[in-house]
């Protein structure tokens, strides 16, 4: 029998006298720290006020928290509505059992963000390309969890990395299975260092940058989703469309719309860069930095 590169977690959660620990929260926990981490640094290497990012991160992960909820029920929603559900209805605000979608965190999170922005002041631009390599990485970190919750991994393989999945979580034994979780964070890792080095290297304003970050997040993710066999959209089979599933569907429809974007924006130049940061830095508060990071 093959030995499992990655083994199936002992436990995913603990607890601290009665309070669960969960490692799927924990994970995502430490992707959004992260990402506002990184995206309040470089917002301040790019001449902006401390604690901006910190401000607007809360209703952007509030906003975003709701978002990838409920994305998840309406495609999932025969798992807890219908004649065939398998989990009671009011499951569906039981978001530690995994199920929280990157598309809709980011579209209603993004919401958050520009009440956020609108309420300051601010380019919505100017915080999008700044935000976009910790999203990217905070992905990567937050994907762990899935790992803890045996989800989201792809159809049996022989590769010497494959991922042992318990029959609780409905693997077989001796059965090894494309890691999906680790394909998708290790891509997540190397777009944020992409990103950096990008606008390091060109000048990405008005959006652009953060367009790149969907154009290369979805690039990823048809090809990862197109690995996975968990089913999304129905109880005991995914739900697709001329073949493809749901999620790479909606991959292709926001490559597409990042790529309409990088078009729209390749003329605009800097006299009217709503990309620059519009609440300076006292000097004491700024740091030394380059201004496309």
């Amino acid at each position: 029998m093959s030995l499992a590169l990655i083994p199936s977690p002992s436990q995913e959660v603990w607890y601290l006298g009665f309070v669960p620990i969960r490692a799927y929260a924990l994970c995502f926990i430490l992707g959004i720290g992260f990402g506002i981490w990184l995206s309040e640094r470089r917002w301040r290497d790019r001449g902006g006020e401390k604690g901006v990012i910190g401000d607007i991160a809360v209703p952007g992960v509030i906003f975003g928290l709701i978002g990838a909820r409920l994305y998840h029920v309406i495609t999932d929603w025969q798992t807890y509505f219908g004649p065939r559900a398998v989990k009671e209805p009011y499951r569906a605000l039981f978001i530690w059992e995994g199920g929280l979608s990157i598309w809709g965190a980011v579209a209603l999170g993004g919401v958050g963000v520009w009440l956020a922005c609108r309420r300051r002041g601010l380019p919505l631009g100017a915080v999008a390309d700044t935000v976009a390599p910790g999203i990217a990485f905070g992905q990567a970190i937050a994907r762990w969890g899935n790992w803890f919750n045996q989800e989201l991994y792809g159809g049996p393989t022989t590769l010497p990395w494959g991922l042992e999945i318990d029959q609780a979580h409905g693997g077989e034994p001796g059965v090894l299975y494309h890691p999906t979780f680790l394909y998708e964070s290790l891509w997540d890792a190397a777009l944020g260092f992409g990103l950096i080095l990008a606008g390091r290297r060109f000048t990405l304003r008005h959006g652009r940058l953060f367009a790149l970050y969907v154009a290369g997040y979805t690039l990823g993710r048809f090809w990862i989703e197109g690995l996975r066999i968990d089913p999304v959209g129905g109880v005991d089979h995914a739900v697709t469309l001329l073949g493809l599933r749901i999620n790479q569907w909606t991959s292709i429809v926001l490559f597409i719309g990042a790529l309409v974007h990088l078009w729209v924006t390749r003329d605009k130049g800097e006299d009217e860069d709503t990309g620059r940061i519009v609440v300076p830095a006292s000097q004491d508060d700024a740091s030394p930095g380059e201004n496309g990071r």
